[in-house]
Formats: C-alpha cells, sequence, structure tokens
C-alpha cells in the first residue's frame, strides 16, 4: 500500500464525527480537483470505482463522505469492504481519511453552527448523539490510514493540513508529522506517539522570555544552558530514529509524533524544532507543525 494519495486514479474515503470538518475536507479535495461525493451509501462504493476505474469520471481522483446516517450493519462492514475492494482494484489507490474532535469542541461547534445532530432524530441530547456516533463509526476509526484530530485546528490550518499531508506528491516510505501542543489545551488525539516534555526548565516563569516562542534566540539560548535539554533532545532524537527506521520497512503510510510541554509555546516548539533538524536526513518525509504555537498567551 502506498503512502501518498494525490496522484492518478485516487480514491479517498472521508469518515469521521459530525462537525469534524469532512465538509471542508471535500471541499479542499474538489478544489484541487476531486471528485466529491458527500454521505454515500457504502453499498454504492463497488459502483462508484467501477465508474471511475472504466473512465466515466474525469477527475485527479475521487473522494468520498460517508458518515454516520448509513446504516449500522453497513457502517460495521464497511472496513472489509475496503479491503475487498483494495483487492478488487490494485492499480487504484484507495485510503480513508477519519477525522474527529473532542466532546467539548464538538459540542461548542454545534452550538456555534445552531445545527442539529444527524443522529439527533433518533438520540435526542447532544452529547449522547456525540457519543453515539463515535460508536458507531469506531470500526472506520480502527483501520483508518489517516486520523487528524481538529480540535484545536482552524480552517486555515486543516485545509494546510489536507495539502500537505493528502495532496503532495508521491514520496517514498511513511509521511511523517512532528508536531507540539500544549498540555492545557488537550492531548492531541491522533497521536501514534507522544512525549512529555514539562520536566524542562520553563521560560513562561521568566517575564522576559514569557512572551517569546521556542523559535526566537532568546529562548534557545536559555532551554541550551541546560544540561537535561540536551539530554533530552538527544534521547528523543535516538529513539524516534531508530523507531520511524523500523516504521519505513512496513506498509504504515502516516506517523504523528507529539511533543508537548505546558502551554505549547516554548519548550515543545524549541524540541520540535531541533527534532527536525536531527530527523530530516534520514527522513526526508517529515514536516512540522505547532499546534498552540500561535493561540498560546
Amino acid at each position: 500500500m502506498q503512502h501518498m494519495l494525490a496522484i492518478p486514479e485516487t480514491v479517498l474515503i472521508v469518515t469521521g464525527q459530525s462537525g469534524s470538518g469532512k465538509s471542508i475536507a471535500l471541499a479542499a479535495l474538489e478544489d484541487a480537483g476531486f471528485y466529491c461525493i458527500d454521505n454515500l451509501p457504502p453499498e454504492l462504493l463497488d459502483n462508484l470505482l467501477l465508474l471511475f476505474r472504466q473512465g466515466e469520471i474525469n477527475a485527479r481522483g475521487i473522494a468520498i463522505s460517508i458518515d454516520a446516517r448509513s446504516p449500522e450493519a453497513a457502517l460495521n462492514a464497511l472496513p472489509a469492504r475496503i479491503q475487498s475492494l483494495r483487492k478488487t482494484y490494485e492499480n487504484l489507490k484507495i485510503q480513508s481519511l477519519f477525522l474527529e474532535a473532542s466532546e467539548a469542541r464538538l459540542v461548542a461547534r454545534f452550538s456555534e453552527t445552531r445545527r442539529r445532530h444527524p443522529l439527533s432524530p433518533k438520540v435526542e441530547h447532544l452529547l449522547e448523539a456525540i457519543q453515539r456516533e463515535a460508536e458507531l463509526l469506531a470500526p472506520m476509526r480502527h483501520q483508518a490510514d489517516l486520523i487528524i484530530d481538529t480540535s484545536h485546528t482552524s480552517i486555515h490550518q486543516f485545509r494546510e493540513d489536507i495539502r500537505n499531508r493528502i495532496l503532495e506528491g508521491a514520496r517514498r516510505g511513511p509521511l511523517i508529522l512532528l508536531q507540539s501542543f500544549g498540555f492545557k489545551n488537550g492531548i492531541p488525539l491522533d497521536s501514534d506517539f507522544l512525549f512529555d516534555i514539562r520536566h524542562l526548565p520553563n521560560p513562561h516563569w521568566l517575564p522576559d522570555l514569557r512572551p517569546h516562542g521556542g523559535k526566537t534566540t532568546q529562548v534557545i539560548e536559555y532551554l541550551e544552558q541546560h544540561p537535561i535539554t540536551h539530554e533530552t533532545r538527544a534521547n528523543l532524537a535516538r529513539f524516534l530514529g531508530d523507531t520511524l527506521a523500523a516504521i519505513t520497512q512496513t506498509d504504515r503510510s502516516y506517523v504523528t509524533c507529539s511533543v508537548g510541554c505546558t502551554g505549547g509555546k516554548h519548550r515543545s516548539v524549541y524540541m520540535v524544532e531541533h527534532l527536525y533538524t536531527d530527523l530530516k536526513t534520514a527522513f526526508p518525509n517529515i514536516l512540522i507543525r505547532h499546534r498552540d504555537l500561535e493561540t498560546e498567551r
């Protein structure tokens, strides 16, 4: 199984929780030349892929959104259906993207937009509907090639994610995302590896350093005065280097490594920037993102 999606004859199946950004993802993919279909019944996937393979759909690829409004039996059978389609259409790149967000963010989004949850006709309470939807979609989350947590992601950042992690040209080896975050804003749900570096000295408690981020000279010089910073960087670089080297020998398509400090502005940003320097030669498919750098005050 290849790891990138933006090549001819690509099929991307987009699932996930209502309010997590499926419509935004489809819009970004449509702008990039994909033929997009919202809320396709899973039973029609076979016919759609046949039309696409026969050249009846003239597009860079197709993106199909499937959500919890589909029958429960069809959702449970969807992972097996996708595996079967991969065997039937070996010359198509069939992959799945799962979008999610924290319960608190989903509740807030529905409150802000005043939209009704798709399951509200069956489940009256919003939180119960969100939880029931998560249960229905669990099989798709389990088999997804890529999971993106949009809890703390702006529309602009999310579209950047779609472009950088899905729409770029084919590469060899898995696409690696190395991201910083702040624990006080929540743990990234899509992390494959998560590292806590709150044991490092915190520039936040120094008034002269508090306004500056982890990429600034002032913060870098402060952190590098302490031996534990260098020890932690060396240990993380060694672990990630060995682990990612092993992962590149598998069929993994995506790997997300998250490094967290308290607020996501100083220590984690510093560490991600320097780990990127340590790893980029061996792993050219690595991207970095600072989830909370612009939001932390």
